[in-house]
């Protein structure tokens, strides 16, 4: 996957750092029993989707290719074949 660049984008770590900070908060929630606690960290983990997704909107995702590995190595390997 890291050749495909796989998440390496200031969306995809942005979301998780805000996703992994809300299964923290529900963790400790659960262990001091503290419901409340436990949905505030649910929220903040939904949040943390959502502002990744809409980081990844505004251009600092992924950026979309023309080519991709598949298409690559189908390309060599025809023209390979005609060889």
């Amino acid at each position: 996957m890291a050749a495909a660049s796989h998440g390496h984008n200031p969306a995809a770590w942005t979301g998780v750092t805000i996703t992994f900070i809300g299964f923290c908060v529900s963790g400790v929630a659960m262990i001091i029993p503290a419901v409340w606690l436990f949905w505030v960290g649910m929220v903040v983990v939904v949040l943390g989707g959502v502002v990744g997704k809409a980081m990844s909107m505004a251009g600092m995702g992924k950026q979309a290719t023309t080519h991709t590995h598949a298409v690559a190595a189908a390309a060599e390997t025809k023209t390979a074949v005609t060889v």
